[in-house]
């Protein structure tokens, strides 16, 4: 699992800061996203634990595999490592960036030294994944014939919606507000959850 001594070895670094002048002007992300060494530095620091509370009930509410894509982020398996996040998690690019990551308070590392970064490398794994097209939609094989309506465009209604749409159903989502994504477009600001994927850092 990752690299065996990597705990002991690289010390935890986190994502940057935009300088305060400059992100004082606008609403967009503050965070300055590692370089990919270093995220694979720290997808290392993941110990082979023989319990890995960060994925469960106590960690990770979704059952997210994450000693399994730090492992492939080590070994500088990011395609791979999108398949593993992508199966529990349908849309990492916004649970990775409001999740208030309990994963990383439980995490065994935590006891004595500081946890992995595990926000940071979930969201590097995302990033990557648009920024090389590796996000594509998969249109099922065969159609069911069947409708189903949702309501609401919300975490859970989009969520829903995929699942239905993988599965052959036809799928049509209500929405009250004028655009998508429920309290995720209207109610979280664009420093905490940008809107676009691909955004440059000043």
């Amino acid at each position: 699992m990752a690299k065996t001594t990597g705990f002991i070895e690289y010390a935890r670094q986190e994502a940057g800061h935009r300088p305060a002048d400059r992100r004082s002007g606008d609403w967009r992300e503050f965070l300055l996203p590692l370089e990919a060494p270093a995220l694979c530095r720290q997808a290392a620091r993941c110990m082979d634990c023989g319990v890995p509370f960060c994925m469960s009930n106590s960690g990770c509410p979704i059952d997210n595999l994450i000693p399994e894509w730090n492992d492939l982020v080590y070994r500088g398996r990011w395609r791979d490592a999108l398949d593993r996040l992508h199966k529990t998690n349908n849309f990492p690019e916004f649970t990775g960036r409001v999740c208030p990551a309990p994963c990383e308070g439980a995490c065994v590392l935590g006891i004595n030294d500081p946890p992995v970064t595990i926000k940071n490398i979930e969201n590097a794994i995302i990033d990557r994944a648009f920024a090389e097209g590796w996000v594509q939609p998969h249109p099922p094989q065969t159609r069911t014939g069947k409708k189903v309506a949702i309501v609401g465009s919300g975490p859970a209604g989009l969520t829903a919606a995929l699942r239905l749409a993988q599965w052959g159903y036809d799928v049509t989502i209500h929405e009250a507000l004028p655009v998508a994504g429920g309290m995720m477009a209207v109610g979280i600001p664009e420093y905490r959850l940008p809107k676009t994927r691909f955004y440059s850092p000043e």
